[in-house]
């Protein structure tokens, strides 16, 4: 049934009587409800159908002559057909300016995405608040790398909520410090309170650079010059590469979870990396920074060490331990 409520049964009733009453001629309307058995209203509505189809030709009031079916397709159809093409390359048309503009797009979004990977925050305060929605919107894992020595206790106080929350949701953590760390009481209490609950945390006694690592999709790194800047990356490939360096530095590290009677032996890998650093000839402010301990500690040990090597300058005390090294 079609949309005005005419079934073909009906249409063909209707179109069979116009054949037999115009043969060619025009004919009246009136009768042909009667005449085809079909109520009136029903008889109307397939007349109305037949002039829309282009199977009928006149108007209502007037007379009407049947028209074969191809000549309807060429008065109804074609036009219909002509209007699609004509619509058709319109189309193609607007299509075609469109996409002219495609460049223009992909060379702006390009660009956006670049800035979208690597964005740099030069504040601290900025570096801060980033640091902390990565890790309020970390999935799996979060990796630390903080080099320095002791962590300054405003830092800790305000890392230590967000920590806690990231581990108590499930996200693996693993921190990394320098071996220094290990003698400030504060830091110490920080492992130890992420160490209860999951946390792996270790030391270096070499310096290496602050990263953070969040969910293998996105990390925060230092900035040369620049100790209140970080960089966030979200270049997947960078990101792997920063991870893969993370992951060299774990293995060569210490568990900072050790026993207290191996602080000395802790206290050993950091005179042996004194002992390394100054023959090769740095400075004792070097030497500190490279350690993440502070000048004057520093100059103690490597007074120290002068004084059981018997060496009277930084010099000597240098080529003295050159020579112990290559001592067969």
């Amino acid at each position: 049934m079609d949309s005005l409520g005419v079934d073909q049964e009906v249409l063909q009733r209707v179109y069979e009587y116009a054949l037999d009453h115009s043969n060619g001629q025009n004919f009246s309307a009136n009768g042909i409800g009667a005449a085809t058995g079909l109520p009136d209203p029903l008889a109307d509505a397939a007349m109305e159908r037949l002039l829309a189809m282009g199977l009928l030709r006149g108007a209502p009031g007037s007379t009407f002559r049947a028209v074969a079916p191809d000549e309807a397709v060429a008065g109804v159809v074609f036009p219909l057909e002509r209007e699609i093409r004509a619509r058709r390359a319109l189309a193609e048309e607007a299509r075609a300016s469109i996409m002219s503009l495609l460049p223009v797009f992909e060379a702006g979004r390009a660009l956006r995405e670049s800035q979208n990977r690597f964005e740099i925050l030069e504040d601290l305060t900025q570096a801060r608040s980033a640091i902390a929605d990565l890790t309020a919107h970390a999935r799996d894992e979060i990796l630390t790398a903080q080099p320095g020595g002791a962590r300054q206790v405003d830092i800790l106080t305000e890392a230590a909520p967000r920590d806690q929350a990231a581990l108590e949701r499930g996200v693996k953590m693993r921190v990394l410090y320098q071996h220094t760390a290990r003698f400030s009481a504060g830091t110490g209490e920080y492992v130890e309170h992420l160490t209860r609950l999951g946390a792996h945390v270790r030391t270096l006694d070499d310096h290496f650079s602050r990263l953070l690592v969040f969910d293998e999709e996105t990390a925060v790194i230092s900035v040369p010059g620049n100790p209140h800047a970080a960089a966030v990356v979200r270049e997947r490939s960078v990101v792997a590469f920063v991870k893969e360096t993370y992951e060299r530095l774990w293995l060569a590290a210490e568990p900072f979870a050790v026993a207290f009677g191996t602080r000395s032996e802790i206290a050993d890998d950091v005179r042996q990396a004194i002992v390394r650093l100054l023959m090769e000839g740095m400075t004792d402010a070097s030497i500190a920074t490279r350690l993440g301990m502070s000048v004057r500690t520093c100059r103690r040990h490597v007074a120290d060490i002068m004084v059981e090597l018997g060496a009277q300058s930084r010099f000597q005390a240098g080529y003295l331990l050159a020579v112990r090294a290559h001592r067969p």
